[in-house]
């Protein structure tokens, strides 16, 4: 099946990653979020990445304008009977997902392939909201988008062979490395990244490091580019103990209990960059 018609459900940091880096492989993009500022806020920011490029060098004002030029952005879904292919890039919230896949399932042809780029939630139960599991994938994209080369691609125990080829071959349209991983809480990337995260917490909680220094020893000593309290404050900490409870629930395992203090910084509305606090303050 030729993909020419690219769908993305959500318009924030990841879902307008995602629609910038499909219309710069060519292909027609729809980005759809709940209301016009949520899209338009979208559209700014790609418009606002590929002018950074232009002023680099790396595209020129002729590319600029043709890459925006095959975004189209909406509200709701409807738009998406047109696509060939969609990516839901919404909140970390299984309820949320669970009520978009059957939404779509409703409004897309029977061709159209579902993925989610979802960062914790089994494939299979995103699958089984729909009546074409053969046709429902992960799709986990890295942050930032446009940057991150990983991929991760989750086939649920229904996803067919051609929905999987189509899906990996995608990725390499779109100038990515795809990794595959079973459909199990966090995947690959998440079952490892946000343990790290959560014990970073328990080391701040318990008086182990300051803030500082714990990401001091990953930066220096790990050679990680980013400490792990940083790291969490730019993913979000609710969407860090969103995906800690996924994993908790999914296996059962006292290993994965979330930090008390992240959760207690998520109820004091501390989310890290986006509100300007979370363990650093911006």
């Amino acid at each position: 099946m030729e993909i020419k018609t690219f769908g993305v459900v959500g318009a924030g940091q990841m879902g307008n990653g995602i629609a910038q880096v499909a219309a710069m492989s060519g292909l027609q993009v729809i980005m759809s979020d709940i209301n016009d500022d949520f899209v338009q806020k979208g559209m700014k920011n790609i418009e606002n990445l590929l002018s950074k490029n232009v002023e680099k060098g790396k595209m020129s004002a002729d590319e600029k304008g043709a890459v925006l030029a095959r975004i189209k952005g909406t509200v709701g879904l409807q738009a998406f009977a047109a696509a060939d292919y969609l990516v839901e890039a919404a909140t970390e919230n299984e309820t949320l997902k669970f009520g978009i896949f059957r939404d779509l399932d409703s409004i897309c042809p029977p061709h159209t392939i579902l993925s989610s780029n979802t960062s914790s939630i089994p494939i299979g139960r995103i699958a089984f909201q729909t009546k074409r599991p053969e046709k429902v994938i992960g799709m986990h994209f890295m942050n930032p988008v446009p940057v991150m080369k990983l991929v991760e691609v989750i086939r649920a125990l229904a996803t067919s062979e051609e929905t999987f080829k189509i899906t990996w071959d995608l990725c390499a349209k779109f100038s990515k490395t795809p990794a595959e991983a079973s459909d199990y809480p966090g995947f690959i990337a998440n079952r490892i990244l946000l343990p790290m995260i959560n014990e970073a917490v328990y080391c701040l909680m318990e008086g182990i490091g300051k803030r500082e220094d714990i990401d001091t020893v990953m930066r220096l000593g790990m050679n990680h580019p980013m400490g792990p309290l940083a790291l969490a404050d730019l993913i979000g900490l609710d969407t860090c103990l969103a995906i800690m409870e996924t994993i908790y629930r999914g296996l059962a395992d006292s290993k994965y209990r979330p930090c008390p203090l992240l959760r207690k910084y998520v109820e004091a509305g501390w989310l890290g960059r986006k509100t300007k606090r979370g363990f650093y303050e911006y």
